[in-house]
């Protein structure tokens, strides 16, 4: 059980009627409530999405509040500070002076400066602390009008070669007001990519996708991400810089096994954070499957940190690795499927 989730049970006796658990961990907590609770879930993460179904909790996967009406909710923290004033706003747009709002983190996670951010809206009172966590209450005295999506977006140019791309990112997805060092090492490469059906794995923005897709029109381009928000973010870049909806197909993966099969190439700065924790599943699992899911001649591209393993994963399964650069702290990784 995770900690959080077990500092709300600590105090399930404020819960009561419709609770709608936000950003919640895939774990049995829901079935921990008492019996006045009906609980259920509202996540962009893909696969706690599908752990949640998979136990039978019911789980809304969406960049937008759920279309239902809840007494109470329960935050949990998330790691952008943009993020939770999203989820923030969202939650009092649709709420009533006097309902409440939770809010549940580790200390390690920011839970002290996230409780700050819910003061805007009436008084708090930290309700626990326990288990390295805190449990805060708002009882809400302010609400909002619900702002539009693209309130929410940040853009920014990047020029790559001779090809100027404007990157639309919404709130908590990676790099979101600027390019980060790993895929500006990889971009000057990805004219080199062999053309065809071509996944971008961890999309976030869509940057790495929307260069190839301009590169060539003949290029399909399967973004895949875990995240919600960067699957959204990615359509919004595709659509700012003119590329055609036939180009763009957009997929919501658990991991990379969730990929479609028969790929010309797989392009990928891999995520390796699960909220505040380092996580290397995804993209080691993406080095060991990914020739299972290319055609023959089917290449691998990836940019990650030079301390990473993934060269030695990569030769385990492809029976080679090719360093293309090595620079400010990153490697471009090339292998061919035979």
């Amino acid at each position: 059980m995770d900690p959080r989730s077990e500092v709300v049970i600590r105090q399930k006796d404020y819960l009561k009627g419709q609770v709608l658990l936000i950003n919640a961990p895939a774990d049995q907590l829901v079935h921990h409530l008492d019996g006045l609770v009906n609980a259920s879930v509202w996540t962009w993460n893909f696969s706690d999405h599908q752990a949640h179904l998979n136990i039978n909790i019911q789980s809304h996967f969406s960049i937008e509040f759920p279309q239902a009406k809840f007494d109470q909710v329960i935050i949990f923290t998330p790691k952008s500070k943009e993020l939770l004033n999203y989820i923030l706003h969202n939650v009092v747009s649709h709420f009533e002076a006097g309902q409440s709002i939770f809010l549940v983190g580790e200390k390690k996670g920011g839970i002290e400066r996230a409780a700050k951010q819910l003061q805007a809206f009436g008084k708090t009172v930290k309700l626990d602390s326990a288990r390295h966590c805190q449990f805060w209450q708002l009882r809400l005295e302010r609400t909002e009008q619900l702002k539009p999506l693209e309130s929410w977006l940040k853009s920014y140019e990047v020029q790559v070669n001779n090809q100027i791309l404007k990157v639309c990112a919404l709130p908590g997805v990676f790099s979101q007001d600027h390019l980060d060092i790993g895929t500006s090492v990889l971009l000057p490469y990805l004219a080199h990519v062999k053309s065809g059906k071509l996944a971008d794995f961890g999309c976030g923005a869509g940057i790495i996708g929307c260069y190839l897709a301009k590169l060539n029109p003949s290029n399909i381009i399967h973004a895949l991400d875990v995240d919600a928000f960067a699957l959204a973010s990615t359509k919004m870049t595709f659509k700012a810089n003119g590329i055609s909806d036939q180009q763009l197909v957009i997929q919501a993966v658990s991991g990379f096994n969730d990929a479609t099969n028969e790929l010309d190439a797989i392009i990928s700065n891999p995520p390796f954070h699960q909220g505040i924790h380092t996580n290397y599943d995804a993209s080691e699992a993406l080095c060991e499957h990914a020739k299972a899911h290319l055609k023959s001649g089917g290449e691998l591209w990836i940019v990650a940190n030079r301390f990473l393993n993934y060269p030695v994963l990569i030769e385990q399964r492809f029976g080679h690795c090719k360093i293309k650069t090595d620079e400010q702290g990153f490697k471009v990784m090339y292998a061919c499927a035979e």
